[in-house]
């Protein structure tokens, strides 16, 4: 199931993609005027909590909708709603996962992947929306970069998951791009900074259930700007695997529902050109993931 997010006439919404069309079901407005289940979440937090038996609830509520006279009313189209983060904020900040594909790692410097997980955090204020024009921060920085990646959404608390369970704790996944000030990066010395600039992490356009990603280790990640392929690499070129990556971060941090963790990008940043290219006023950045979709700003 794709669920996204969205704002109708001021109220924050979220619903899952209509098969075959443009357009969202209003599971809120369906529950409210049918009153299918004994109780339904109202935060999309609460219901990715639930696992797979909020996507099971969101079912029936369709199922119901579209037997029932009113389906036009329960149904927007994309053209008509404002498109939000699937995770509008997340309960703690965005947990990043460096140089996690071997040919970025040597395109950023090092000799070789690293034998530990790089693991770095951005500020839930830097999370925006699919079709989000976002800033270029003139003024803050001369060198804004993209990075597209898988992101995991975590749907079941955690500490110390082994790694056999760690697909047990996902609820589903969406797309990342990382975007990063390179200039701030390397001026303070770590990444936080360079990496929160509010508008840095859009996310979407959907969150895809895990049971329609029937091989998450092996996604193709695609990232253009302005037309112009400049990533093409597979998630089976990950260094840590994605149940090692859920295995090793809970030993240190409880993982809650509602986490997003960016799993790393593949080679083709703008910072590994020759030269380096950076990002600019006018540029359109589109990263797709086979089985989720495409993720697309514009940067003024």
């Amino acid at each position: 199931m794709k669920i996204l997010s969205f704002k109708l006439n001021g109220e924050v919404k979220f619903g899952p993609k209509v098969k075959k069309e443009e357009a969202v079901w209003d599971v809120l407005a369906i529950q409210e005027e049918l009153k299918i289940l004994p109780s339904f979440p109202t935060q999309i937090i609460d219901g990715i909590a639930l696992g797979f038996d909020f996507v099971e609830q969101i079912r029936k509520l369709v199922e119901a909708a579209d037997k029932s006279e009113q389906v036009a009313q329960f149904k927007h189209s994309f053209s008509d709603i404002e498109w939000l983060s699937p995770i509008p904020r997340t309960p703690k900040n965005i947990i990043c996962i460096g140089k996690n594909y071997n040919e970025h790692a040597k395109e950023m410097g090092a000799e070789a992947a690293p034998q530990d997980l790089v693991v770095f955090t951005k500020s839930p204020t830097s999370i925006a929306a699919d079709e989000q024009v976002l800033s270029i921060h003139e003024g803050k920085t001369n060198s804004l970069d993209y990075e597209g990646e898988l992101a995991i959404v975590i749907g079941k608390k955690g500490k110390d998951i082994p790694k056999n369970l760690a697909f047990d704790y996902i609820f589903g996944y969406t797309i990342a791009n990382d975007l990063t000030a390179r200039d701030l990066q390397e001026r303070h010395k770590q990444f936080f900074l360079g990496k929160s600039l509010d508008g840095t992490c859009p996310l979407g356009p959907y969150i895809v259930s895990k049971d329609e990603i029937t091989d998450p280790q092996n996604l193709t990640v695609v990232t253009k700007v302005n037309g112009e392929i400049r990533q093409n690499g597979s998630t089976a070129d990950m260094v840590f695997p994605i149940e090692e990556l859920v295995s090793i971060l809970s030993t240190y941090v409880t993982l809650e529902p509602g986490d997003v963790i960016l799993t790393g990008t593949p080679a083709g940043v703008g910072k590994g050109m020759n030269p380096p290219t950076f990002l600019k006023s006018g540029d359109e950045v589109k990263v797709s993931i086979q089985g989720i979709g495409t993720l697309s700003n514009r940067f003024e």
